[in-house]
């Protein structure tokens, strides 16, 4: 049974008129749901080959598939991520040609010849859109890992100026004002003093040590646990002074005010925030246009496994209709119960191919096409474009 959260591909055999078929089983679909959308997937007439190069295909599609639909999940969680996981957002982004990926499968899909011209053998255009999804999955990588160090470095920065005032950067909370200048023997040192002590740090700080300058204590800030207080002392007792400090649970901030500094922190931090703006946006850019391109390298693999599958089940000459259907996910199961019973009469035919595919030269043959034969098989083939669920 196929998700109920997929767009269903379908492939059978063709025997006379497609339009015949297609409106045969279009109201059948949609007596089960008014929500069923079904339409026609043309499937092209491609170069066979070989018996064993379409058996190697189709044990190495499902690899390719397997890739290219996790590159196609991890763009789409990239954009998720940028965009806060906004729904709305998300579903402007998810655009195949400024079209929904719905309207790209299910209204009237073509085969994109001018870029994988269907003349070419069937090994070579797989080869091709394996070499474009791998050149999407590497540029992705490369540019999230880049914005990555860019975020995270902006985000380390931002940190330190959160947090309570015992841990947090004092560069946009001091002044020049609260320090003493240009003195030989006096400093100014700060303290962030848990607000339930703040009464004691008034009566005790004058006398943990020798030469601390009276009445010298100021409060400069507030939060909800810490009151940030400026002393001064003699530079000789610093030492002696933050530890009398710690001993009383006191917190000697190390700080050391220069203008200088202050101003490369903020241009940093401003370079910083200027950076991954830019970068996000080209990364929003780039997301959006490889998940474009990446739905339509799998769907044009997808629909290669359909004729690929379909020789091999079928027979020749190859030709089969494609129909595309999404289901509405309350009736999946009946819809595809449909499907079987429309499609019943392909099961001796079925059978019949796939026998001589995979057993026709005794236990050495059977053996070497084993995958292959382990395959769950309905009486058509089908296979499932994955939703993008907001």
């Amino acid at each position: 049974m196929p998700s109920d959260q997929s767009t269903w591909l379908v492939a059978v055999p063709l025997d006379g008129d497609s339009e015949g078929l297609l409106q045969e089983i279009t109201p059948k679909l949609l007596q089960q749901s008014k929500a069923n959308v079904v339409a026609q997937l043309t499937i092209p007439v491609f170069k066979t080959g070989t018996l064993d190069g379409l058996i190697s295909l189709s044990e190495d599609l499902p690899k390719q598939e397997s890739f290219f639909t996790t590159t196609v999940a991890k763009t789409v969680d990239t954009l998720r991520n940028l965009l806060n996981n906004d729904p709305s957002k998300l579903n402007q982004h998810i655009l195949v040609n400024e079209q929904s990926v719905d309207d790209y499968i299910m209204k009237d899909w073509k085969w994109n010849e001018g870029r994988y011209g269907f003349q070419r053998g069937l090994r070579e255009i797989v080869d091709a859109l394996n070499k474009e999804m791998t050149s999407i999955d590497n540029a992705m990588k490369a540019k999230l890992q880049n914005y990555n160090l860019v975020k995270g470095s902006l985000v380390q920065m931002q940190r330190k100026k959160t947090g309570n005032l015992s841990l947090r950067s004092l560069v946009d909370v001091v002044s020049k004002d609260d320090f003493v200048q240009d003195s030989e023997y006096l400093e100014t040192l700060l303290v962030a003093v848990p607000k339930s002590n703040v009464k004691d740090w008034n009566s005790k700080y004058e006398r943990l040590t020798s030469m601390v300058v009276p009445r010298s204590s100021t409060s400069i800030a507030s939060d909800e646990e810490y009151t940030l207080f400026s002393v001064v002392v003699f530079r000789r007792v610093h030492d002696e002074f933050a530890q009398k400090c710690r001993e009383n649970k006191f917190i000697v901030r190390d700080f050391v005010f220069s203008e200088e500094e202050f101003a490369k922190q903020h241009q940093e931090l401003e370079m910083a925030d200027t950076t991954e703006k830019e970068l996000w946006t080209e990364l929003l850019r780039l997301s959006r246009t490889n998940f474009s391109e990446s739905i339509q390298i799998l769907v044009h693999l997808k629909v290669i496994r359909l004729f690929v599958e379909s020789v091999l089940r079928y027979g020749l000459p190859a030709n089969y209709i494609g129909i595309a259907i999404k289901p509405d996910p309350k009736s999946a199961k009946k819809t595809f119960g449909l499907l079987q019973t429309q499609f019943s009469y392909l099961r001796p035919r079925s059978n019949s191919n796939r026998a001589k595919s995979g057993r026709g030269d005794g236990d050495e043959f059977v053996g070497e096409y084993q995958t292959l034969m382990e395959q769950e098989f309905f009486d058509f083939v089908m296979f499932e474009v994955p939703w993008i669920v907001y």
